[in-house]
């Protein structure tokens, strides 16, 4: 029968501490020799062994621990003591072979004893000899196992309680020894970083560590504080986004949602204002317009929502016995956006708490008197009387004994309420309506009068009637639309039932597909109410996802056009998912027959233009990358034009964001497939000056892709046989069959154009007559889309036909001809014509030729720059403020009417074939519009071909002043001054006439100093080519300092003050960043000086950038220099290699202090110790914050090709690990391979130190940040790479590393280095280990 363990253990350990009857009764009085007490430990530990190894390893952890009762359950101490000794005696004799059944027997003997029950402070002997043991034989635990005693006895030391007799703390001090020595870094237990994570853990931030501990662990962790430097941004809590910039939406801003916290790495301790909720931040952010998305992306939420009566009850508390009433009325208004719009879902106890802060805010005995209604404020002011009537209301509806009789201050207030509601002719001339849709807004009854008035003002009267442009095209009456003031002073719940009538009337008119136009006052009301975000689920987001598909369904093409001119000119701060919603409908549109017709093919190519050309750098990834799954969606499936402009669009905002920084190629990015799905569409090429301009892995993919072309001479030849087919054919129907047949040759237009050019039109009256019938007849059969394509052709036709022209008379007439095909016979738009010219790919002669066209049909003929020129003047772009466009619109478009349908060519017959196409509604667009799009794209080709900068310039002085309507006149320069860097170094001129033309547009439309700085406009403009303007450092601080009293909020601002709805950026800080890189990038000054200059504004001693306010500064610099092109910011390395070249970092004399009191900014910049190590390392920290992860890509090569030969100090190695440290968090989640290179850069680093010094006096904070790195960064992915370097370093960084590649054992060459190579911040006295440190994974 098999004897039990607990049985073979019992016999073992009760026969060596049994005794005689004699010893029993003399207990104190007989003692063994050290002969006899070393036999009996030798016999129990032989009869032990014999068991141990033949027990199952499953069985070993029970076996130690019914050892560890068996101990603990003696009374008799020198029992106790015996046992203790056996233990130590099986541990440090090494009698249980295999060595690794030593370390596991150790690591259970170790965590047995700490965990036993028995084990308490007030058995004394019990206490000692545990930690005494413990102490003795640790050494033989693996590091994991050394971290799990360490918690367990901090855990165990928490038990003794705050006060205890003075005569057993001696006892209790062998826990701490045992802590001291898992603590001691020369003896290297375990990774320093390991044990600081759980005093961390068990003695959180403002927590004060045991009594019995001492000093030991606050000095423990406070030498870990190098550390936390090294992780943490210098001044991060200053630093602050701008909304909506492209490096806003990054990584860089999250907090977390519960705490408002950094989200910091590590429990490591770092200053204590990183642990503070940043709430500054937070609210900063708030402050700004359109900041919504933002604020959800920094908090990681999908939607925001707010308990409102919690939200009025703290409002309460916090305002309660300060006796501020100024902006009640205002506080009362905000709180009526949401009563009135909720308060009918919604219990009515939730809104009650806003009568408490009535009572708080209206102290007021006698009756408020009522306000002057004619002006807007007055809605505010009856704010309070409208949510009582609300509150009335439900209370009600509910049946509810809730009611709350009128408060006497609002009795006026409610009595003026009543008596308007019984006068049925409501005017429009004060905010009455207003007042009365806000009050009742949740009465139906009371609130059908005043919405009623609202509705019928731009609804019209069914009778009137009124003409618009193009023929057979009516509309309803109305054309003053509601102003803005009033609709401002609508409550959200009264715009959402406004927006929603309208909509619903529109919908309502489709279905019925009346052939009466909406009223234009309807569409630009419409349009107005579209901006506000508040009522987004039924203005934009139902514009798009219900009214534009129910608009489709019906057919109502005229809607449907209308709806598009709407989104083309009247929409601004359209979230970028919304158009990219619409870019894929209109794709979808594009194919359907029904659009197959000239003016909505024209209106849907135009907005699909737009939007294209429209989105933001940094909105371009994040969209397309939400249809990799289908990229066809967002593709045109026949418009090479489309795609060609997204193509266009896409190199742009890879260039600006860097995205493609460091790489070659587009295998394995988002725009692979996008790009492959365009090249099966619409396969092109790129001219050789265009494709120079493009991302290198973009030019590759091209240059991989090129698609073969047809020669101009097959062209010409194809051209002249079919247009001697067609002077041979007679039978009309068969001509008009021919060349209008699906699949023939798209040459039509260069066909009309021989004939117009070999047609004498004077002298051969007849000929003119038959052509232009059949004409008219061929390109209606050919229809609007596949016209397009003979618009294509034509175009490359006329650059051969230029190229081979004699000049002179034939050279005039050929552009009298093409002219005349415009605008005479309208057989082609400009705006259509010109951009498929400026989008072929014509090289060197022919491009110019191309360009050469391009300008003469835009300058030579008086005929677009006349419509230029008086659209320009007789109107304006702020639309918001007028109530007059329909009369100019139409003034305008009866002087220069449009016709799309080849009216001129019908004329020419004689007599005139009489053509009545039915037009679609236009309420907003022209030629002159429709071209201000097409015109960016031509001003860009422009500029990548040198020898046509001079057409460019006399381009921009006679149609420049167009960029007086476009919608992003700053984003555009700024684009084209980032994207063309490289091409407008060395032509300031240009740039010069560029920035003027467009920023000059709007100089009566803006107040003087909303974009460029007055130095600027005085210094600049005015400079001479041979005698450039070159600013000093005043100029650029004063540049830098007005974007800082910008984001500073400070009053006046130093733009003025606008409707950011209706402005090209959603806040002012935004529009300061860019108006001030468009000024930077405009100077005549290379990149590099204006980049050191911008570094100069801080690192120089400047009397206009104040001390107390430095960090805002360097934000400031920070963003500025992260928007502009390479050149402008990479001059940040130099400097970077300048500090650790210098004497500082490279010499021991120099500075003899602690490096880290060197490299703290915040420290040195307060004691007026000016550093400039510390400047440049903050400034560097502000830059790379706000820079996008393409630009920080950038870091390892800088490290490994830069700074890596450089350092050969512990300083230059510290100061480079301070640089690059905070940012791994952002590498990891963004970058994840640069992370990687840049680990191993850190040990090359590392060993080039060691190599090249004598002695290393910070080995323990420069392990300590590698660890911090392997364990919450790299894991084990550098380990192979690391393990080779790891290796060749002396031991005693040998020693401290080799648990980051679990070498399992460290060679005797060089004993440990003294206490003077640990960290000063932690002396530590050297200790020998006694035992053989085994390392496991």
């Amino acid at each position: 029968m098999a004897v039990s363990m607990e049985t073979q253990l019992q016999s073992i350990f009760e026969e060596v501490v049994k005794t005689e009857v004699i010893e029993e009764a003399f207990a104190g009085m007989f003692m063994d020799t050290a002969e006899d007490e070393k036999t009996k430990l030798i016999s129990c530990l032989g009869a032990f062994r014999q068991l141990w190894v033949n027990l199952p390893q499953e069985s070993h952890e029970q076996c130690v621990q019914w050892i560890v009762r068996f101990i603990h359950g003696q009374h008799n101490p020198k029992r106790i003591s015996f046992l203790y000794d056996c233990l130590a005696m099986a541990v440090e004799s090494g009698l249980l072979p295999p060595s690794a059944f030593l370390y596991l027997f150790t690591r259970l003997v170790c965590e047995s004893l700490i965990n036993s029950e028995s084990l308490e402070w007030e058995r004394m002997q019990l206490w000692a000899l545990t930690f005494k043991l413990i102490r003795k034989i640790i050494g033989g635990v693996d590091y994991k196992g050394v971290r799990d005693l360490l918690k367990a006895i901090l855990e165990k030391i928490q038990t003794i309680p705050n006060t205890v007799s003075s005569a057993v703390v001696q006892q209790l001090q062998t826990a701490k020894d045992v802590v001291a020595y898992i603590l001691d870094r020369n003896a290297c237990l375990l990774p320093a970083y390991f044990a600081v994570t759980e005093i961390r853990k068990l003695y959180p931030e403002g927590k004060l560590s045991h009594w019995l501990l001492g000093n030991l662990a606050s000095d423990f962790v406070d030498s870990f504080r190098p550390t936390a430097r090294i992780n943490s941004i210098c001044g991060r809590c200053s630093l602050l986004p701008v909304v909506n910039n492209s490096g806003a939406i990054c990584n860089s801003w999250k907090l977390d949602p519960t705490t408002l916290r950094f989200p910091l790495r590590g429990l490591l301790p770092y200053d204590k204002d990183l642990f503070d909720p940043q709430t500054a931040l937070l609210r900063y952010v708030l402050e700004q317009p359109y900041s919504r998305d933002m604020v959800c992306n920094m908090l990681g939420l999908n939607k925001q929502f707010a308990s409102f009566p919690h939200m009025v009850l703290s409002l309460h508390q916090k305002l309660a016995g300060r006796g501020l009433i100024k902006g009640r009325d205002h506080l009362m208004w905000v709180l009526l956006q949401f009563i009135s719009g909720s308060i009918q879902k919604n219990a009515l106890a939730d809104f009650l708490p806003v009568m408490k802060l009535f009572d708080l805010l209206y102290p007021e005995k006698e009756c408020i008197p009522v306000p002057d209604i004619s002006k807007p404020q007055s809605t505010h002011a009856f704010a309070m009387t409208c949510i009582w009537i609300h509150l009335n209301r439900k209370a009600q509806n509910d049946n509810s004994k809730l009611q709350i009789p009128i408060p006497h201050s609002l009795k006026l207030h409610h009595e003026f309420l009543q008596q308007s509601l019984r006068n049925k002719s409501l005017q429009m001339n004060d905010y009455k309506i207003a007042l009365l849709c806000n009050a009742y807004s949740t009465n139906s009854e009371c609130f059908t009068l005043p919405m009623g008035v609202l509705v019928e003002t731009i609804y019209g009267n069914g009778n009137l009637r009124i003409s618009l442009p193009g023929t057979n095209c009516t509309a309803s009456g109305s054309i003053s639309p509601l102003p803005m003031n009033l609709l401002d002073s609508l409550t959200v719940h009264a715009k959402m039932s406004l927006i929603h009538s309208i909509a619903t009337r529109v919908i309502k008119l489709a279905h019925a597909k009346s052939s009466l136009a909406l009223a234009p006052a309807l569409v630009e009301t419409y349009s107005r109410l579209l901006v506000y975000m508040e009522i987004e689920s039924l203005g934009i987001k139902g514009f798009i996802s219900q009214l534009l598909p129910n608009v489709f369904k019906s057919h109502a093409w005229g809607i449907l056009h209308t709806l598009l001119e709407m989104f083309s000119y009247r929409m601004h701060h359209i979230q970028p998912h919304y158009r990219v919603q619409l870019l894929s409908h209109l794709h979808s549109l594009a194919a359907v027959p029904q659009t197959n017709q000239n003016q909505l093919h024209l209106c849907v190519e135009s907005t699909a233009l737009r939007l294209i050309t429209a989105l933001g750098s940094s909105e371009v990834q994040p969209q397309f990358t939400r249809f990799l799954s289908d990229p066809k969606t967002v593709l045109s499936a026949e418009s090479e034009e489309l795609n060609r402009a997204l193509i266009l669009t896409l190199a742009r905002a890879t260039h600006v964001t860097d995205f493609f920084t460091g790489s070659e190629s587009i295998q394995g990015t988002w725009c692979k497939d996008i790009l492959q799905t365009i090249m099966v569409f619409t396969p092109h090429n790129w001219a050789s000056h265009t494709l120079s301009c493009f991302p290198a892995p973009l030019q590759a993919f091209f240059k991989q892709n090129n698609v073969p072309q047809e020669s101009r001479f097959n062209l010409k030849k194809n051209v002249e046989e079919e247009y001697r087919k067609w002077k041979s054919m007679t039978n009309e129907n068969d001509i008009i069959t021919h060349f209008s047949m699906q699949g023939s040759p798209p040459l039509f237009l260069c066909l009309l154009w021989k004939m117009l050019l070999e047609t004498d039109h004077i002298n051969q009256i007849g000929y003119r007559d038959l052509y232009c019938s059949l004409d008219c007849r061929v390109l209606e059969r050919i229809g609007a889309r596949a016209l397009v394509a003979h618009v294509r052709t034509f175009a490359d036709f006329l650059v051969y036909e230029f190229s081979t022209s004699a000049g002179g008379q034939q050279l005039n007439k050929c552009i009298e001809i093409l002219n005349d095909m415009v605008w005479k016979y309208n057989i082609v738009t400009l705006d259509r014509l010109i951009l498929c010219l400026a989008l072929r790919s014509h090289e060197g002669n022919e491009a110019q030729v191309c360009y050469f066209i391009i300008q003469l049909l835009l300058l030579k003929p008086n005929d677009f720059r006349n419509r230029v020129s008086d659209f320009v003047k007789e109107n304006s772009p702020e639309h918001w403020l007028q109530n007059d466009w329909h009369t100019k619109h139409m003034n305008y478009h009866k002087k220069y009417p449009e016709k799309l349908y080849f009216e001129g060519l019908a004329e020419q017959v004689n007599p005139p074939v009489q053509i009545q196409p039915q037009y679609l509604p236009i309420y907003f667009g022209n030629v002159c519009l429709r071209f201000l799009p097409v015109f960016d794209i031509v001003i860009h080709r422009f500029l990548e071909l040198l020898p046509v900068s001079k057409s460019l310039e006399t381009l921009l002085d006679h149609l420049g002043g167009l960029y007086k309507f476009h919608d992003r006149p700053v984003t555009y320069l700024y684009n084209t001054l980032h994207y063309y860097e490289r091409h407008l170094r060395d032509r300031t001129n240009l740039k010069r006439k560029l920035v003027h033309a467009v920023i000059g547009s709007l100089k009566d439309n803006r107040p003087q100093g909303w974009c460029l700085s007055e130095t600027y406009l005085k210094s600049a403009m005015n400079a001479r080519e041979d005698n450039p303007w070159v600013p000093d450092d005043t100029y650029y601080c004063k540049l830098i300092g007005r974007l800082v009293e910008t984001m500073a909020g400070k009053s006046p601002d130093p733009f003025t003050n606008c409707d950011w709805r209706f402005n090209e950026f959603p806040n002012p800080a935004a529009h300061a960043l860019h108006v001030t890189c468009v000024e930077l990038m405009a100077l005549s000054v290379p990149g590099k000086e204006v980049g050191n200059a911008l570094l100069n504004v801080v690192l120089k001693s400047q009397p206009l950038v104040p001390r107390e306010n430095i960090t805002a500064w360097m934000n400031a610099i920070g963003l500025v220099i992260t928007a502009l092109p390479e050149p402008y910011w990479i001059v940040l390395n130099d400097r970077i290699v300048s500090v650790i070249n210098s004497a500082t970092l490279t010499s021991d004399t120099e500075w003899v202090g602690y490096p880290f009191q060197l490299f703290d900014f915040t420290a040195c910049h307060q004691s007026y110790c000016e550093m400039y190590c510390s400047y440049v390392l903050a400034l560097a920290h502000a830059v790379w914050h706000h820079s996008s992860i393409g630009q920080l890509s950038l870091i390892p090569k800088f490290l490994t090709e830069v700074l890596k030969p450089l350092v050969k100090t512990e300083f230059q190695l510290l100061y480079v690990y301070h640089l690059v440290g905070p940012f791994l968090q952002r590498f990891q989640q963004e970058r994840t391979r640069c992370m990687l290179e840049i680990g191993i850069a850190f040990y090359e680093m590392l060993q080039n130190v060691d190599q090249n010094s004598k002695h290393l006096s910070y080995m323990d904070p420069i392990c300590d940040f590698l660890y911090h790195v392997k364990y919450m960064f790299t894991g084990d992915s550098v380990k192979d790479q690391v393990e080779k370097i790891i290796c060749t370093l002396r031991p005693a960084l040998k020693l401290r590393l080799r648990f980051v590649t679990h070498i399992s054992k460290v060679e005797p060459a060089a004993p440990v280095q003294p206490a003077s190579s640990a960290s000063p911040a932690n002396p530590s006295t050297q200790v020998s280990t006694g035992v053989t440190l085994p390392v496991t994974q």
